[in-house]
């Protein structure tokens, strides 16, 4: 299976009015980003950035990248920057497909597959997993590599996307074992029985559980 691990919004200056939170969430899930990284990078699965545009239209790759290790998540962010050869792909919408040469890109890397990480869970990520399954990729979201701005906001995100979309869910200390044929993760959080499910083609074609339009991955309302 042809993987991608696809890193959605991870370049921010959390400059938002839910930064903070998201900013803390990040920080606690570090461990699983950086595993994330780690193993793409050691068995040469290629690393796609798909990152908000910042409300500019200039693609300029530099001021974003400028703008993250000057923000109070320097620190953090530092070791999961995209590397000279990774693409970026700008989008200007909560799904990284939505008005971007994402699924142009992921045909030429033949991908198969996109393993999920970055911010939010409930937003961004959750818009692109159900996008990317319209579009008949099997999708796996690391949980425990995914930022979230509000728990509870997260939780139904996930549980829509393994019961819904039938998204994968994950951990970053699985994920490259499913890659194998035959082979199924350890138990995952937030759900095992998700990590081991065998995915299905959406059974509807129902939107994401929609968030209130606001820039840069936050927001307070999402239904089911």
């Amino acid at each position: 299976m042809r993987d991608v691990l696809l890193v959605i919004d991870l370049l921010t200056d959390f400059g938002h009015e839910d930064g903070d939170a998201l900013l803390a969430s990040l920080r606690e899930r570090l461990p699983g980003l950086r595993a994330a990284l780690e193993a793409a990078r050691r068995d040469d699965v290629p690393v796609v950035y798909a990152n908000d545009h910042g409300g500019r239209f200039d693609g300029d790759r530099d001021r974003l990248l400028r703008a993250a290790t000057s923000g109070p998540g320097a620190d953090a962010l530092a070791g999961l920057l995209p590397r000279e050869d990774d693409p970026l792909v700008l989008k200007p919408r909560y799904s990284a497909f939505e008005l971007s040469p994402l699924e142009l890109l992921l045909s030429e890397l033949e991908a198969e597959r996109l393993v999920m990480v970055g911010t939010s869970t409930e937003m961004c990520v959750a818009q692109t997993a159900i996008d990317a399954r319209e579009r008949g990729f099997k999708v796996t979201v690391l949980t425990d590599a995914c930022a979230r701005i509000d728990a509870e906001m997260e939780r139904i995100a996930l549980t829509y996307l393994e019961h819904v979309a039938g998204c994968r869910l994950a951990t970053s200390d699985t994920w490259r074992g499913v890659s194998a044929p035959g082979r199924l993760p350890t138990a995952a959080s937030p759900s095992a029985a998700a990590a081991g499910a065998t995915p299905t083609r959406p059974r509807t074609r129902s939107p994401a559980p929609g968030p209130t339009a606001r820039r840069g991955g936050s927001s307070r309302a999402l239904r089911a």
